[in-house]
């Protein structure tokens, strides 16, 4: 007897024992402080896109200005007015106008014309601005001594030169008047000029080619002038394709 329950105590013993050691071997203890699961973190990132600049540049204007014949300018007509000239100084302008040149740049040039045509030519050369007809230049006469044949020769655009008509000594030209134009001149030659055979000018009875600065019936210098009532040479029985006047003439 005895002896059963010496077995039975030893078998209670060991399953006491058994007991206490029993549990979750990965559970933290009692009181313990567990360190918090930590995610690494980037650091936002800023990026600035500098603000699109769009720049636009204005188109080139047409600029034009009318100023009497003061001495400043008198002193530079030396050549082109003399005492005797079927027109006064004092009834001359001086007109400053921008064109398109043979570069396809914006020019500044002269003219000379009587007053009572100035702000006509204005807006004439307004209209050519517009349509880009291209003039190789346009100073006064005066830079070529009032040499029309070198002013001619250089293809240069002149107003007033107190002068005679080509080939009529005596009689006065429009241009001794301030009312007339010759265009490109070069390019637009008059049929009877006595220079018309020159190898720099004869190409350009050809009129049927394109060269720049040509004038041709009904284009955009044509067209312009007309509608100031000026009169093209170029319709004359014996052309002057360079030639506006306000009398036809």
């Amino acid at each position: 007897m005895a002896a059963v329950v010496r077995r039975a105590l030893v078998m209670l013993l060991g399953l006491l024992a058994a007991a206490s050691c029993s549990g979750d071997g990965d559970a933290p203890e009692h009181g313990a402080r567990v360190a918090p699961s930590s995610t690494p973190t980037t650091a936002p990132t800023t990026t600035t896109i500098a603000p699109t600049t769009t720049t636009t540049t204005a188109p080139p204007r047409f600029d034009a200005t009318i100023v009497p014949v003061d001495e400043a300018v008198r002193a530079r007509m030396t050549s082109s007015w003399r005492p005797g000239c079927p027109v006064p100084l004092e009834q001359l302008r001086l007109l400053t106008l921008d064109h398109w040149g043979y570069d396809g740049l914006e020019h500044a040039g002269e003219l000379v014309v009587h007053q009572d045509h100035a702000d006509a030519m204005v807006r004439v050369f307004g209209s050519l601005w517009d349509t880009r007809f291209p003039i190789e230049r346009m100073q006064l006469v005066d830079a070529y001594g009032a040499d029309d044949a070198a002013s001619t020769r250089d293809n240069n655009t002149a107003a007033f030169n107190c002068r005679d008509v080509v080939g009529r000594p005596g009689a006065w030209s429009e241009h001794a008047f301030g009312r007339a134009i010759d265009v490109n001149p070069l390019v637009n030659p008059y049929v009877l000029d006595p220079n018309v055979g020159d190898p720099a000018l004869a190409p350009y009875l050809d009129r049927s080619l394109a060269t720049p600065g040509m004038v041709h019936a009904g284009d955009a210098a044509v067209q312009a002038f007309a509608a100031e009532g000026w009169a093209w040479g170029g319709e004359w029985s014996a052309p002057d394709y360079q030639h506006f006047s306000a009398t036809g003439r």
